[in-house]
């Protein structure tokens, strides 16, 4: 069973968000919390395999519970994804380099929310590619400037060719018919790019990528 803990100031919204979670077999939401200091408590009492942050939430909003999440090593296994608007782009950049492993959006299709907390347990892919892709085209068009990226030379040029692709959104399915290799290849090299650079999930990979310059805003288009 995934475990999931539900974390919105909004009632109605948690109910909803239950209400679509509890249709699944294989998934069961352990808790709720209606502010962020209330989320992290009951994630390090909880141990979800997924925490649903909301951005905008009381006392401690969700890029601060992510990162304190993110900042214990107990919680190294929890996959925290923040729930957002599309009026709240400008947070998710934040919330990912905050530890966050991705993001849904709240008008989501209820077999589309299923299966993506469902990905992010498994840690398989950032969630909702298109959206992701649009999303870092938004932040990249001001991006900060590069700086070296530590481990990034201990990459193989195939792995730097993962990364490239991992940073457009691509899934792994999606990468292996790119490069005409195995599904299992390419879990394989995601594996160790992220242990190669201490990133702890593929989000953290498409903020490396890019603030380490590695992939160039724009290039190939």
């Amino acid at each position: 069973m995934i475990r999931v803990l539900l974390a919105d100031d909004q009632a109605l919204m948690r109910a909803g968000f239950r209400a679509l979670l509890e249709l699944a077999d294989d998934i069961v939401v352990v808790g709720e919390a209606g502010n962020g200091v209330e989320a992290v408590e009951l994630t390090r009492r909880l141990l979800p395999d997924v925490t649903l942050l909301d951005v905008r939430m009381p006392l401690l909003d969700g890029i601060q519970a992510t990162r304190r999440i993110g900042e214990d090593p107990e919680l190294d296994e929890v996959r925290v994804v923040i729930l957002t608007n599309y009026a709240l782009d400008e947070y998710v950049f934040a919330a990912l380099r905050a530890g966050a492993s991705g993001f849904l959006l709240k008008d989501i299709e209820p077999a589309e929310l299923l299966q993506s907390v469902r990905v992010a347990a498994w840690g398989d892919a950032l969630l909702s590619p298109s959206v992701t892709r649009r999303l870092i085209e938004e932040y990249v068009s001001t991006p900060p400037r590069p700086v070296a990226g530590p481990g990034l030379e201990r990459l193989t040029e195939r792995e730097r060719e993962v990364l490239s692709l991992v940073a457009a959104g691509m899934s792994n399915e999606e990468i292996a018919t790119h490069l005409v290799i195995s599904h299992a290849t390419v879990k394989t090299h995601v594996s160790r790019t992220m242990s190669k650079l201490g990133a702890r999930d593929r989000a953290q990979l498409v903020v490396f990528a890019y603030e380490s310059g590695h992939v160039v805003p724009g290039a190939g288009r």
